[in-house]
């Protein structure tokens, strides 16, 4: 059989233009000769429809959305069409929906296979809106027995997690009711080095039934979540048949009587996967909420370098205003860098002193502050948050979306500054912790010097007051990172992060700081997701709360 395979980018909630993305997979299907059209989970709709899905109004979108497929499908008399969409369950009980796949064919919708497994970890929440499917079929079709799974049936595999999530196999159950091909809808999240594990689940599912597999996946952003596609077709001994790009729309058709083997699985380097999902991330959230410019407070430092060579990236230099705001404690060579960045970019660089502006805050506040004019925390954070408002009547005014800068090993202690430096509408490295940051940067320098070394090799600073240094508040960014990989996404004690031998008040010190300042994570701007425990809709910690660890 010849299939073709959509990896596709939805717009959330945007069944017409979907609908547009379908007509257009079709015709290419038809002039590739291509038998059947697989396109990814919930794909009428865009992954995750979230509560749109409880609006009825929008039901009856998608149940004419599938009939206008229908529709389009008498066009094309002799290719099957596969598609993800929510369907109604018609009981009185439950959630009312399952994720589906929809199978049509010269008008007629032929099969529907419901998903079994419903993740609901992470940033997951699929019992809120769906209800369990108990039973799968396998559906004739071209001379094979199509299997047909949802993104989360294909993950309980033993063989790559140490225990079993659920206790059905969707895979192994279409096995045994005679599934001569498998095929996979999923809308799939990116994190670093999930590419590699889907592929094992997948090859893994071949060759131990001895039956060829179809994963399609989605591709593009969504707020804080990115997809990267990386579908793949594999043979029956579980080699490769074709492997498709990360990050990028493609559709393409595979002859699976073919045997894999000739093209290998090369999974794309860590540090150019991050920075590829970056742009995605910044240029789909952009295009998608319909704004074309943006604004970035640059300081001088890493963060902010990095986050304007990202929306460089996304949306071109044109469409990048960087401003630079320096204070009485900013170096002169902070305002060099940020020229010679903005000039290696070709984006715009405005620089407006807020040193007028800070003092008259002093003048004003010195009878009403404990610290006078002296320069304690307070007075540091109201010189962020004179740059909040500065950038904020720069996008007002012109319609720019602000980028905050901020990263994760900042944002996971609490050091940053609420309505200052957190102000934007998407925070675009807040799931990078900082070495990670210098590794991005060694990436984008790779071929020549765009963002300055001098930016790269000075000691990491807020500059809110005089010789001020990171390091003099937080440890050392390499123990932090570590401490803060094993709390925050391994979920470890203080005792056993203690007992991987780093000193116990650091540890005691990050794990407070952590839970303090959950507070100020809950009102900073969407952060996009790159690692597998980003802060957010993926850790839901509560705020009021007292505990020990």
């Amino acid at each position: 059989m010849k299939v073709t395979v959509a990896q596709l980018n939805p717009v959330v909630g945007d069944v017409e233009g979907n609908l547009k993305k379908i007509t257009n997979a079709l015709e290419q299907c038809s002039r590739d000769s291509g038998e059947l059209l697989v396109l990814p989970e919930l794909f009428l709709v865009g992954y995750p429809p979230k509560d749109l899905l409880e609006r009825q109004w929008f039901i009856s979108k998608v149940k004419k959305g599938i009939e206008e497929i229908k529709h389009i499908s008498k066009n094309y008399p002799e290719i099957g069409i596969l598609v993800g969409a929510p369907t109604p369950t018609g009981k009185d009980i439950g959630r009312g929906l399952y994720n589906s796949a929809v199978f049509i064919c010269n008008g007629e919708e032929l099969f529907t296979q419901h998903k079994s497994l419903l993740p609901t970890y992470d940033v997951f929440d699929e019992t809120r809106y769906f209800d369990t499917a108990y039973e799968v079929h396998v559906v004739s079709f071209k001379g094979e027995k199509l299997g047909i799974s949802i993104c989360e049936d294909i993950w309980n595999d033993p063989e790559i997690w140490l225990k079993r999530n659920y206790p059905f196999d969707p895979i192994k159950c279409l096995a045994e009711k005679g599934a001569t091909l498998f095929i996979n809808l999923s809308g799939s999240p990116y994190h670093v080095g999930k590419e590699e594990i889907r592929y094992s689940i997948v090859s893994n599912h071949a060759r131990k039934h001895g039956i060829p597999f179809v994963f399609v996946n989605q591709v593009g952003a969504n707020d804080d979540l990115i997809f990267d596609g990386n579908s793949m077709c594999v043979d029956k001994t579980g080699e490769l048949l074709e492997a498709f790009p990360a990050f990028e729309e493609r559709i393409k058709t595979v002859d699976l009587s073919l045997e894999g083997g000739k093209i290998k699985y090369i999974s794309q380097e860590e540090i150019e996967s991050v920075h590829d999902a970056l742009v995605l991330g910044v240029q789909d959230y952009m295009k998608k909420c319909g704004f074309k410019k943006a604004v970035v407070g640059l300081s001088g430092g890493m963060d902010s370098a990095l986050t304007c060579c990202i929306a460089k990236e996304a949306i071109g230099s044109e469409n990048v205003l960087a401003v630079a705001m320096p204070s009485p404690y900013s170096s002169k060579e902070s305002v060099d860098h940020s020229i010679e960045l903005a000039k290696n970019l070709g984006i715009e660089l405005k620089i407006i002193s807020i040193s007028s502006l800070f003092q008259s805050y002093i003048d004003s506040l010195k009878e009403h502050l404990k610290s006078g004019d002296e320069v304690d925390v307070a007075l540091e954070n109201i010189q962020a948050r004179i740059r909040g408002n500065i950038l904020m009547a720069l996008s007002n005014e012109a319609g720019y979306l602000v980028l905050s800068t901020g990263n994760k090993s900042e944002l996971s202690v609490g050091y940053c500054t609420l309505y200052g430096d957190m102000t934007g509408g998407l925070a675009v490295i807040s799931d990078v912790p900082k070495t990670m940051v210098y590794k991005l940067a060694e990436y984008i320098n790779r071929d020549s010097e765009i963002i300055p070394n001098g930016i790269i090799e000075k000691a990491p600073s807020a500059e809110l007051k005089p010789d001020q240094k990171d390091e003099d508040t937080l440890p050392p960014y390499d123990i932090l990172d570590k401490i803060l990989y094993c709390y925050v996404h391994e979920a470890y004690s203080i005792k056993g992060i203690i007992d991987l031998g780093f000193d116990p008040e650091i540890v005691k010190w990050v794990v407070r700081a952590v839970d303090r300042n959950e507070y100020k994570r809950r009102q900073g701007a969407l952060g996009l997701r790159v690692t597998s425990k980003a802060f957010g809709v993926g850790r839901r910690m509560p705020i009021a709360a007292r505990y020990e660890i």
